[in-house]
């Protein structure tokens, strides 16, 4: 059987369709849901076995980005969260999603003590949206990042500077709970860029809790999955036309997709 995605939808989130395609893409199944019809109770958390909280700019990031939607959850629907999060099921947020999980407090959730805020999303150093691609490289173990050593994705948001207190990043180290790291790459040297888009305290792109079944990162795997997207594609196009190599289809992003559909197989 395919595992089931509830990809959560509404107020202004915006990747939903491209984050319910990939997982498509992997081998999952997904339902775009609004959350409203979640707190109705129209649809039953234990019928999927993976959450998904997509970019966008949900509440306009009007109380901060992720804030308002994250309250949602926790006002409405803390109870069954809490025990989606305890079963051996996956979480992931994205962007915007990665925002409502941090102010949610299911990651970084020292001692898995899930609902205390530790960690925060900031303004980017450069008090701008940042869009563009990055390089990283994968630091911890999580059935998301299953056998990826280096992924390069691209960025869209203006409150991407992870912070946390300088204790709870010694946490986060020890832990192994760092996720993803910004670090120069191919497509950071192809385009010129530095390494670290927003100023992150340690490059930090993306943490999971303890358990690696709840991710949270900035960078957008879901736009990132075919190999034209890349900003390099016409560059490495001619290199493979030159070594007489086919060119592949898909890029890094999907495999995220991949992981979370391989994790209950």
């Amino acid at each position: 059987m395919k595992p089931k995605v509830l990809v959560f939808s509404g107020y202004g989130l915006n990747s939903e369709e491209e984050t319910a395609y990939g997982f498509e893409l992997a081998g999952a199944g997904a339902d775009i849901v609004h959350i409203n019809d979640i707190v109705d109770r129209l649809y039953d958390f234990k019928k999927y076995q993976i959450l998904a909280f997509p970019g966008g700019f949900s509440y306009g990031d009007d109380t901060g980005a992720g804030n308002a939607y994250a309250n949602k959850l926790r006002n409405h629907l803390w109870e069954e969260l809490e025990k989606f999060i305890k079963q051996d099921k996956l979480v992931i947020g994205i962007c915007n999603g990665c925002q409502i999980v941090a102010n949610l407090g299911l990651i970084p959730a020292f001692n898995r003590h899930y609902g205390e805020r530790k960690a925060a999303l900031i303004h980017n150093e450069s008090a701008r949206l940042v869009t563009r691609w990055t390089d990283m490289k994968a630091i911890t173990k999580s059935p998301w990042l299953d056998g990826i050593d280096q992924i390069s994705l691209p960025i869209a948001h203006g409150e991407g500077k992870f912070f946390i207190e300088k204790e709870n990043l010694k946490r986060l180290h020890d832990n192994n709970q760092i996720a993803l790291q910004y670090i120069r790459g191919t497509i950071s040297n192809y385009l010129g860029y530095p390494a670290n888009p927003n100023g992150s305290l340690d490059d930090i792109a993306g943490i999971t809790d303890e358990t690696g079944r709840i991710l949270g990162l900035m960078p957008h795997p879901e736009r990132g999955m075919f190999f034209v997207q890349r900003p390099d594609s016409g560059f490495l196009k001619e290199k493979y036309r030159r070594a007489g190599k086919l060119l592949p289809e898909f890029s890094d992003g999907l495999q995220i997709f991949k992981n979370a559909v391989k994790y209950f197989r």
